[in-house]
């Protein structure tokens, strides 16, 4: 049997299974269990969030065997042909590759025909955004009169796009991005079901990488896997992602707070040598400072990340919240400045050297040196 990968492999078959958005979860149960269904639904939200699969695991509990419910059993015949992707009674269309007027008119012709099994005929419509006006205005009369039997879900990343017109007649839900925390949690529970080894630094970083996405992370999973052979490892993983150990952003911290310029670059060109991202680099040094901020404000937010949390708190100690504002803002521009930089190198040296030239005790620094050469 050919491999299937961790998205597809694990994807919720119901809702207890969905990790977070238990505001839009908790909104279905209710309505599916006292039967007060509306005809179009818009999920809303980044990608990788379950848009798509909250939509599928609607569709089966329209068209359960069993009947309408918010736990459908999984093992009719209508819940594994949902799950298959051959349902005749679901119609999943791609707004991103059919967004002709003549594609939407073929398939709203075929609206008044009543369902092959189920109770409900269900369009799942993904990236509905990408529909030209036209089709906007094919749908909007179905959307406005449908059949009793049709069930509209609709599923889009920029709901900005679509006509006021189509959004007041859907019950819209926003779907949240993930937390780090849901992300990292849900990677441990499927390595540990899969019986893959793991190290919990190499965790925290991909679930960091997913960037609020749950499908991003099963994704960076799969590939940190194959890159280990069959581990998670660290090592690999800030060689996979083009990031280097965080160790290196705590030299370069350390080095800055101790005004030592020569120590500065040295530990700038070390982290030069691994010809990382630096993008990712400066994100990271940036979100130091944010976890440094929180931990030194007035609520003493303990640090989100347990593996630096140490330092977190020990740089926490040398330094004031005005630095950390300052050094927060040049890191924000110099991340930007990178784009445009000649060499990325170099611009990043340079953006070391920045935050070392408009640190609070360079002038006191500077002077003391000059003096120190006057004969």
């Amino acid at each position: 049997m050919s491999y299937q990968v961790l998205a597809r492999k694990w994807r919720p078959g119901n809702f207890k299974e969905l990790v977070g958005q238990e505001h839009v979860v908790q909104a279905l149960v209710n309505a599916l269990d006292s039967k007060r269904l509306h005809h179009a639904y818009l999920f809303t939200g980044t990608r990788g969030v379950g848009k798509t699969t909250i939509a599928r695991i609607f569709a089966k509990s329209l068209n359960c065997d069993t009947g309408i419910s918010s736990e459908p059993c999984g093992e009719c015949a209508s819940c594994l042909e949902v799950d298959e992707g051959r349902s005749v009674d679901l119609i999943e269309i791609d707004a991103a590759s059919r967004t002709g007027v003549e594609d939407m008119r073929e398939l709203l012709d075929n609206v008044q025909y009543a369902p092959t099994r189920g109770p409900f005929k269900i369009y799942l419509v993904d990236e509905v955004h990408m529909l030209s006006r036209h089709s906007f205005n094919a749908l909007l009369k179905t959307l406005e009169e449908p059949p009793p039997h049709i069930k509209f879900l609709l599923a889009t990343t920029d709901p900005q796009k679509l006509p006021v017109t189509v959004l007041s007649r859907c019950l819209q839900f926003n779907l949240k991005r993930m937390s780090k925390q849901q992300i990292l949690s849900h990677l441990q529970y499927l390595t540990g079901e899969e019986k893959v080894a793991t190290e919990t630094a190499a965790m925290a970083l991909l679930s960091s990488a997913a960037d609020g996405s749950m499908r991003d992370g099963l994704s960076l999973l799969d590939q940190a896997i194959a890159c280990g052979g069959g581990s998670v490892s660290l090592s690999t993983t800030e060689a996979m992602l083009g990031t280097i150990s965080r160790d290196y952003l705590v030299k370069l911290f350390d080095s800055l707070l101790q005004q030592d310029a020569a120590r500065l670059v040295e530990e700038a060109r070390n982290v030069i040598a691994y010809n990382p991202d630096y993008a990712r680099v400066c994100a990271e040094m940036i979100s130091l400072l944010h976890q440094m901020a929180l931990y030194r404000s007035e609520a003493a937010i303990e640090p989100e990340d347990d593996w630096m949390g140490e330092q977190i708190v020990a740089l926490s100690a040398r330094i004031s919240n005005e630095e950390i504002q300052l050094y927060y803002q040049i890191m924000l521009q110099g991340r930007r400045d990178l784009s445009i930089s000649p060499d990325a190198a170099a611009g990043f040296e340079m953006l070391m050297l920045r935050l070392l030239a408009f640190s609070p005790d360079a002038g006191a620094s500077t002077q003391a040196s000059v003096e120190k050469k006057s004969p």
